[in-house]
């Protein structure tokens, strides 16, 4: 890591469907070996299923399922003499997307559906509707936040 500055954030291009660029950032987190295509193709055709179940506009099924993943604590490990503790510390808002991006990627992954596009439909549903693997994984972080809470005067 460069202790000159800090590397500048690249700007995501919206995705060509919805023109939204968490969509967009959401495909290249399931994309694989720079596959974008196949990626487009696993997220459009599990939004359309999407559509087809829940009968409402699927981007907002998606920024639902986001929302109800999103963590806002999460512990740090610090180093404090010779022990270290899990410190609880809030989560900026863009390692919230990233990390809800990353989980709900995970989740889906991890399904026992056929194909993909059946595994990201069934993950967005359910975390839509506030359970699923990626809700429990929130709720597993705020708990280990909230166990963890004795710690907080260790923030940085």
């Amino acid at each position: 890591m460069s202790r000159r500055h800090r590397a500048e954030k690249r700007q995501v291009l919206p995705d060509p469907k919805f023109k939204d660029v968490v969509l967009s950032k959401f495909m290249n987190q399931i994309m694989q070996d720079g596959k974008k295509s196949t990626a487009e193709r696993i997220v459009y055709g599990a939004l359309d299923l999407v559509e087809d179940r829940a009968k409402r506009d699927p981007v907002d099924v998606f920024k639902d399922a986001l929302e109800a993943i999103a963590p806002s604590v999460e512990v740090r490990s610090r180093r404090v003499g010779g022990a270290t503790y899990q410190v609880p510390v809030e989560v900026r808002p863009e390692r919230r997307q990233a990390l809800a991006i990353r989980w709900l990627a995970a989740a889906a992954k991890s399904r026992n559906e056929n194909t993909m596009r059946e595994r990201l439909a069934g993950e967005l549903m359910d975390a839509s509707q506030g359970r699923g693997t990626a809700v429990k994984k929130r709720e597993d972080t705020h708990k280990m936040a909230e166990a963890n809470r004795a710690f907080s005067h260790y923030r940085w």
